[in-house]
């Protein structure tokens, strides 16, 4: 069981792009919640070295994040057009728009290496593996989780351990089994609507940045919390420096939900590509996050936030600049945890 893994009910979000390093999976880890790696965006060999470093770093169980691969079908002209929209803004910056790739990200090997390296818990993002895939990692020891977002995705992940419900309110991608929902519920509402129906243990995701956020989403039904953006800011978190100041600076007031950086709906700062952007780009995930990932790159080295995918939950400006273990017993202590009931 879930509960068996952590002392708390406390979940460091698996998120891609190097914020969930191994020291902060591992750091949340022996603080006595629960750290995840983020296997997306990198290859099975990179997912692999991870897993034993934070194995080096901690005793305790943590997780692994994975991508669901999508067979979606582009307009290359839709695609040509939104490169020539963007050219100048990565020409800014010395970069170039990367070409529209798509690819399953190295899906097949990653499978293979999770069953090999029996982790306590596998999640999965963008859709629900078949039930072979499920039943091979159940039968090595993980616990399987999917992020669901809506009341039909749970249901189509029923043969899952335990749902990650993803509220609205949360940072980086949506969840969404297919890329072109765009049904968004608030994270209490969803979690109602599931467990009216359902009966597995669910993981409330979304906005959740303070103890009484988690004890809100306990006493609605939740076994656990899973907390991303509060975890940012830590020194233990692989997030970009510029990234790290950006949730901080006062120029920055509000998040919004875009496809502008990845053709995939995340929720970021809203910032100058974001504001330019959004309303021209295309439904095309994984080929518009190729085309921009240079100019992303290249904006964090010039600390320039405006062409940086900020991803961010609603509840950034609540995030606080502590090493993850004090993090863990802050929220804790706010939280005023008596310890798993029965």
């Amino acid at each position: 069981m879930l509960k068996d893994l952590m002392r708390y009910p406390i979940i460091q979000a698996p998120m891609a792009g190097g914020a969930s390093s191994p020291r902060l999976a591992a750091s949340v880890s022996n603080a006595g919640g629960l750290g995840f790696l983020a296997a997306g965006y990198k290859t099975a060999e990179e997912m692999k070295d991870e897993i034993g470093q934070t194995r080096q770093l901690t005793e305790r169980p943590f997780g692994v994040n994975v991508f669901v691969p999508g067979n979606e079908a582009v307009d290359e002209n839709i695609l040509s057009g939104y490169r020539e929209k963007i050219e100048k803004e990565a020409e800014s910056v010395g970069a170039e728009i990367g070409k529209a790739d798509s690819d399953d990200d190295d899906w097949g090997n990653k499978l293979h290496v999770l069953k090999e390296a029996g982790v306590s818990v596998v999640s999965f993002t963008f859709g629900c593996p078949t039930e072979d895939v499920i039943r091979e990692l159940q039968d090595v020891g993980s616990l399987i989780a999917v992020t669901v977002t809506n009341l039909q995705e749970a249901k189509k992940a029923a043969g899952a351990d335990i749902l990650c419900v993803q509220g609205f309110e949360a940072g980086g991608h949506r969840a969404s089994f297919d890329n072109r929902t765009e049904e968004d519920y608030g994270l209490l509402v969803l979690i109602r609507m599931i467990k009216d129906e359902l009966s597995l243990p669910i993981i409330a995701a979304g906005g959740l940045m303070h103890g009484k956020d988690i004890a809100a989403v306990l006493e609605a039904g939740a076994i656990a919390a899973q907390l991303g953006t509060a975890f940012l800011r830590c020194p233990e978190s692989g997030a970009s420096p510029v990234h790290k100041a950006a949730l901080g600076n006062p120029r920055f007031t509000q998040t919004s939900i875009t496809r502008a950086f990845s053709g995939r709906r995340a929720r970021g700062l809203v910032n100058h590509f974001l504001t330019e952007y959004d309303s021209v780009a295309p439904v095309a995930y994984p080929y518009v996050h190729h085309m921009t990932k240079q100019m992303r790159k290249a904006a964090g080295q010039k600390n320039n936030p405006e062409l940086m995918a900020l991803w961010a939950g609603q509840g950034y400006k609540l995030s606080r600049e502590l090493p993850a273990s004090e993090l863990v017993e802050l929220l804790v202590e706010e939280l005023n945890w008596e310890g798993f009931g029965s």
